[in-house]
């Protein structure tokens, strides 16, 4: 990798952790520079502005915690265990998330919805794409005879969405991770009820 190539991943890296724990509208080029330690010319023959920045920021942070998914739900082979592996990933949310300050979704989708319609549009393409993997292991679930045929694949799939998210946000606040344990047994137990009869 090139010498620019090495100082444009470097500002996106550390500008993904700044923007997702102190969000696009908290965060000035004087943050910037100081995360990365580099002086505002440097910066700005890599990029035009903080927009460029922050979009570039977000798209690394979501492939980032996409690697995590894909890499846990390889082990995988039930609905349950692939639903369990997303939050495996997010099961030390406080310490160890996979980008620093938590889940770029959720803090962005917050963040932006507002105050930056380019974010918010990435989000929102980051949201669907999230909800289409959901579905997608609800509905190979039901085709390998593990769920019931007739469960609403987009309907569960928002439902585990919501949960999933909303436990992390509720581990962020309290800074404790058994939002995230709660939620991921109720998940599981859900998801056990629509592998049985006689579930409405």
């Amino acid at each position: 990798m090139r010498k620019g190539e090495q100082t444009r991943r470097h500002i996106v890296l550390k500008s993904a952790e700044l923007f997702n724990q102190k969000g696009y509208a908290g965060c000035s080029m004087n943050d910037i520079m100081e995360a990365t330690g580099l002086q505002k010319g440097a910066i700005y023959r890599n990029f035009k502005s903080k927009d460029e920045i922050a979009l570039e920021a977000f798209d690394y942070a979501i492939d980032t915690v996409s690697q995590h998914y894909s890499e846990e739900i390889f082990h995988a082979n039930t609905v349950l265990e692939k639903i369990s592996a997303f939050f495996n990933v997010y099961e030390d949310v406080i310490n160890n998330p996979p980008i620093k300050g938590g889940c770029p979704l959720l803090n962005t989708a917050v963040d932006s919805d507002d105050t930056n319609s380019l974010l918010r549009e990435k989000a929102l393409r980051a949201f669907h794409t999230f909800l289409n993997m959901i579905e997608e292991i609800i509905e190979e679930g039901i085709q390998n005879g593990e769920l019931k045929p007739n469960i609403d694949t987009k309907a569960v799939a928002s439902f585990i969405v919501a949960i999933f998210e909303g436990s992390i946000m509720a581990s962020k606040l309290e800074r404790d991770n058994k939002h995230i344990a709660y939620s991921k047994q109720q998940i599981l137990h859900y998801l056990f009820m629509l592998q049985t009869d006689g579930y409405i």
